[in-house]
């Protein structure tokens, strides 16, 4: 089942998309709210009610309401909170080489996550970036879950349980905000809290049943063979699997759950995917050729991220009228 919130005359819904359209889950069922954050309250209870609407729409013996008019925005458009990982072992070795240093070890005695601003939670379109973000401009290509149950300190055994779906993610990463910072060991913040993107619909877990693989030895927890791309500008810059996360989204879930609440609404990313930024491929690039061109992403350039079973999340980046800048503030 694919789970969309969308809105018409601004007001936003739930619904269900199915074969290119998408119905109102309230109007085929009253005990769904209509929007998603009531609806990932309701656990597992109401995501029955959503699966037995959406058989009964495939199967022709309910005749929903099809919205024909809308803007599709993000799955979850008010996340409870939002927190990525760092899951790919291919990303953070090579990262780490670019910059002549060696792996850390540490890497893989535990994952590690951290806060995003879930308020700055964005779907498919436009995206709107001053101009200190244009300061190397970064896409992440990522999946990221959201959660449907309370708990703390789940087992990663049990984690997979509170997954309610899958979701493309782009961690949009201002590179100069975010290096400048982190030189003072905090954050990201500002590098990261203008944007991210997540779409362009929830997939239930059962769906990617048919490409579940097995985890990395020693780990635990589901994991999925699902191919990762990114194209920018019709040029494909990008290429990795789910299958490659080395940590999981349970054991990542577990570590998140120690000493403290999560809660329905909760996202978390995966973190990015081997060859899944610029700041990566660019690194690698002058490593291997000293006259290599790096890139950033650009006003009006167009990111695609496409997962396979997730589908395709698509947003043209746009200029800020305003000229304001924090960076002309250093001292």
């Amino acid at each position: 089942m694919k789970l969309v919130s969308y809105k018409t005359e601004d007001r936003e819904h739930l619904g269900v998309y199915i074969k290119g359209h998408i119905y109102n889950l309230n109007s085929c069922d009253k005990l769904i709210p209509d929007n998603m954050n009531e609806f990932l309250w309701g656990g597992d209870e109401l995501m029955e009610h959503a699966k037995r609407v959406n058989e009964d729409l495939l199967s022709g013996k309910m005749q929903g309401k099809e919205e024909l008019f809308y803007e599709l925005i993000a799955p979850v458009p008010h996340p409870t909170s939002c927190r990525d990982g760092y899951a790919f072992r291919q990303h953070v070795a090579a990262a780490r080489r670019n910059r002549k240093v060696d792996m850390i070890p540490e890497f893989d005695q535990y994952p590690i996550f951290y806060f995003t601003n879930h308020n700055a939670i964005q779907g498919p379109g436009e995206i709107e970036c001053m101009p200190d973000h244009f300061q190397k401009l970064d896409f992440e290509l990522e999946v990221a879950v959201v959660l449907n149950k309370k708990g703390r300190n789940i087992k990663a055994a049990d984690a997979d349980n509170y997954i309610a779906g899958y979701m493309i993610m782009n961690d949009m990463s201002a590179r100069t905000l975010q290096m400048e910072e982190m030189l003072l060991n905090l954050g990201p913040a500002k590098g990261k809290d203008f944007s991210t993107v997540i779409g362009p619909w929830l997939v239930t877990p059962d769906e990617l049943e048919q490409y579940k693989t097995s985890p990395k030895p020693g780990h635990t927890g589901n994991a999925y063979n699902l191919q990762m791309k990114c194209v920018v500008n019709g040029k494909q810059v990008s290429s990795g699997n789910m299958a490659d996360m080395d940590w999981t989204f349970a054991e990542i879930i577990e570590r998140c759950a120690y000493g403290c609440d999560v809660l329905p609404g909760d996202v978390i990313g995966s973190g990015t995917v081997g060859t899944g930024c610029f700041l990566e491929l660019n690194g690698t690039g002058l490593l291997n050729d000293p006259q290599y061109q790096a890139q950033w992403l650009q006003p009006n350039d167009l990111v695609e991220m496409e997962i396979t079973g997730l589908g395709m999340l698509g947003n043209i980046i746009k200029k800020s009228k305003s000229e304001f800048s924090i960076l002309a503030l250093k001292k």
